[in-house]
């Protein structure tokens, strides 16, 4: 049976921000309950390393987090959390309390994308006080992440660089150290992430290339929020529908016709799936 590297799990497609980058769901909007949460944990035991607890929306809104991190801990499942930190204030301190917990990723790209009320220099100075604790108390990993830093797209990167800087006391500018694609350590257990901006996914009229390869239903798999399997985390509206978790088991699923065309074309470099082949993303690592 096939094992990923990472699997994510949609536990909520719900957002309290609306960045112009990220694609806003037509699903309705809706939290996993923790009776599917459980089921979908169960179905993916020993298929995958870690588990991430996003693919559309905050999963810090998600009003159980506290019960889903206890399920993890209990089928001692390591966790990723990905979030846009406006909120690591209100659950910092659950999340400092739980053992499932295995890294944070905080997208600070998502500050300047919004009208938010809060200044720049308290949201990221929540998000640094969050990960000091975090340091001083637990084993999991911090990971900020942002983009374009090279190339100077977002005004507010130099200053949130000279923030960190600043906090963790660095003797060295960041961007003379920062690499596409490559995080640089900025503390024990803490580290700094830049890539460059890219496309979501889409379908429409116009079919792109034909040519490719992606790690999708290779080291990656997600579970929508609805149970729906797709391949990757950047199908957020499970155009790609493999099957549905709730009905079926992970192995019907991905030995089905679709699932395994799709896979054998990209070992063969060939886009079977229309999405696939408007991918931003994927047609920026292949040019990486």
């Amino acid at each position: 049976m096939k094992k990923f590297k990472k699997a994510y799990i949609e536990i909520t497609n719900i957002c309290n921000l609306s960045c112009a980058f990220c694609p806003k769901t037509k699903r309705k909007p809706q939290c996993m309950d923790i009776d599917h949460f459980t089921h979908v944990l169960h179905k993916l035991q020993g298929h995958t390393d870690h588990i991430y607890l996003h693919v559309l929306g905050e999963p810090l809104l998600h009003p159980k987090l506290d019960q889903i991190l206890d399920i993890c801990s209990q089928m001692k499942v390591k966790v990723n959390i990905t979030t846009n930190g406006t909120l690591i204030g209100e659950v910092q301190e659950l999340l400092l309390s739980k053992e499932a917990v295995r890294q944070i990723n905080f997208s600070l790209h998502s500050f300047g994308a919004n009208d938010q009320d809060e200044a720049m220099e308290a949201y990221i100075g929540k998000i640094i006080g969050f990960a000091k604790k975090a340091q001083a108390s637990t084993n999991f990993y911090i990971c900020l992440r942002l983009w374009n830093v090279q190339k100077g797209s977002f005004d507010h990167n130099k200053q949130i660089l000279r923030m960190l800087e600043d906090a963790f006391s660095l003797d060295w500018k960041i961007e003379e150290r920062l690499t596409l694609g490559n995080g640089i350590t900025l503390g024990t257990r803490i580290f700094l992430q830049q890539d460059l901006q890219f496309t979501w996914p889409y379908v429409d009229a116009h079919v792109g290339a034909c040519s490719g390869f992606c790690y999708g239903l290779r080291d990656q798999m997600a579970v929508l929020v609805d149970g729906t399997v797709v391949p990757c985390c950047l199908d957020g509206e499970g155009v790609i529908s493999l099957g549905n978790l709730y009905e079926c088991t992970l192995q019907e699923i991905l030995e089905g016709k679709r699932a395994r065309d799709l896979y054998e074309g990209f070992s063969n470099r060939n886009i079977v799936e229309p999405l696939c082949s408007n991918c931003g993303y994927r047609i920026l690592q292949e040019r990486k």
